[in-house]
């Protein structure tokens, strides 16, 4: 015996929780009657996270009720409810940098990388291929059972890998079965099928309630303030999209980004869309449920994301086949049968909304149709038309070269290694200037190099950054 007359009931009997509305609450009962205490007195068993308990010994319920037995006024008595200091949203912990450079590379293993170079019905040209890698950090697994697989890192609009996604493709780029996974999944098998402690960042990693806290692609958004954004479900629609629409890629065109599921449409991962006008393409599915959901969502979003604009493009789910929604296939399942170059060098104008295509139309008539339509909502901002440029003629980088020189030349450069961004450190600063400049100067105005300017242009910020 406890000697009191009013404890915590015994047993595994849980209540709803009156502060989190968990089923973890355990309340008070008087042993002298078998009763509960009203409802809420008790204790929540969730310690780190709710940490609710109102005692009636220590905020005058038993005060109350002796003084209720001596005869006493007590009906202005009321209970004292603890405040529950509301515990802040722990911080996400990321991949490490380390860790998320050691994919970048094995690209000639890489399954998903060759077949876009050589075995897709219109290959595409390396240096497309490489500028697609380098705007989206494209990797690849280059060991274990998961060897050539593509990673997709999702990386947020600080430069932090959020995670990286582990896709497995078969020669005509369709997901294996079981073919879809996550790095850190990955090291934790490797770990614990060797019987070797996890390290640190992976068990810190792992206390992350929601992995896929961003977009693929979203780092882009910094980089790029006023382009318009394309979301689409899967990263690989996106790397696709931005291949076959994108002749600047990295300039001025549309960022095609990804959610990572169907169902990962929702107002935490958009956040970094706040202000910006976005066009939606949902996968096609039965029924058109996903155009439905992602409908709905955007209406939804919209109201609380202050100044975004949501579109939703219905062109799927006007002219596929009732088997290709069933299939649930998407952008990139039409796009992949089309030859790439129909679809670039072109100036979109505004087009009138589409007509069923007829059934026996030809494949070149299909690229057409398709170039046209994906952006005819009379919305949509159009690239700049390039009509009247000499394509033969690249834009020089001349003046911003010798900004560039002209700068270092008159910076004392750091000896020490520098961080350039939240996945780039410079070991050699001063190696690193002159390789840039050189490759720079051999390719100017190729904009399949334009990487190697912006990198000194960013070098040049943080140094400035620095001094000041």
């Amino acid at each position: 015996m406890t000697g009191y007359q009013y404890i915590l009931e015994k047993g595994s009997k849980k209540h709803l929780c009156p502060e989190c509305n968990k089923k973890h609450f355990v309340r008070y009962i008087d042993t002298e009657t078998g009763q509960y205490l009203p409802e809420q007195y008790g204790r929540c068993d969730r310690e780190s996270n709710c940490a609710y308990h109102l005692n009636p010994y220590t905020d005058g319920y038993a005060k109350m009720i002796w003084q209720k037995e001596q005869g006493q006024n007590t009906s202005n008595w009321q209970p004292y409810k603890p405040k529950v200091k509301s515990k802040s949203k722990p911080e996400p912990v990321f991949i490490p940098v380390e860790v998320f450079k050691q994919t970048l590379s094995g690209y000639e293993k890489n399954v998903f990388i060759q077949n876009l170079l050589n075995r897709v019905a219109f290959p595409f040209e390396v240096p497309d291929i490489e500028k697609v890698i380098s705007l989206y950090n494209l990797g690849t697994v280059k060991n274990g059972y998961r060897k050539g697989a593509i990673t997709f890192p999702f990386i947020d609009i600080q430069n932090k890998v959020r995670v990286i996604q582990v896709k497995q493709f078969d020669e005509t780029n369709n997901t294996i079965k079981n073919g879809t996974t996550f790095l850190h999944s990955i090291f934790e098998k490797h770990y614990t099928r060797n019987n070797k402690p996890l390290p640190e960042w992976l068990k810190a990693y792992n206390e992350n309630e929601t992995k896929v806290s961003c977009l693929f692609g979203e780092h882009l958004l910094n980089r790029n303030k006023y382009n318009p954004v394309a979301l689409v479900e899967a990263p690989k629609t996106a790397v696709y999209c931005s291949l076959y629409f994108n002749e600047h890629l990295a300039t001025k065109d549309c960022i095609w980004l990804a959610v990572g599921a169907l169902s990962y449409f929702n107002l935490e991962r958009c956040q970094a869309l706040k202000g910006r006008d976005v066009y939606l393409f949902p996968d096609l599915s039965k029924n058109g449920k996903a155009f439905e959901l992602w409908s709905s969502k955007a209406k939804e979003i919209e109201n609380k994301l202050q100044g975004t604009k949501f579109i939703v493009s219905d062109l799927l789910e006007r002219l596929a086949p009732e088997s290709d929604k069933i299939n649930g296939k998407d952008i990139a399942d039409y796009l992949i049968k089309q030859d790439w170059q129909l679809f670039r060098k072109q100036n979109i104008q505004e087009q009138p909304q589409p007509e069923q295509l007829p059934v026996e139309t030809s494949t070149r008539e299909k690229s057409e149709h398709l170039k046209k339509t994906y952006f005819s909502h009379k919305e949509i901002s159009k690239p700049e038309s390039i009509n009247n440029k000499d394509l033969t003629k690249p834009e020089k980088w001349n003046n911003e070269i010798k900004e560039l020189e002209n700068y270092f030349s008159e910076t004392q450069l750091p000896t020490e290694p520098i961080k350039l961004n939240q996945c780039s450190k410079i070991i050699n600063v001063s190696l690193f200037i002159d390789s840039h400049f050189a490759t720079v100067k051999a390719h100017n105005g190729n904009k399949t190099y334009l990487p190697y300017l912006n990198r000194l242009q960013d070098l040049q910020r943080v140094l400035t950054l620095n001094i000041n």
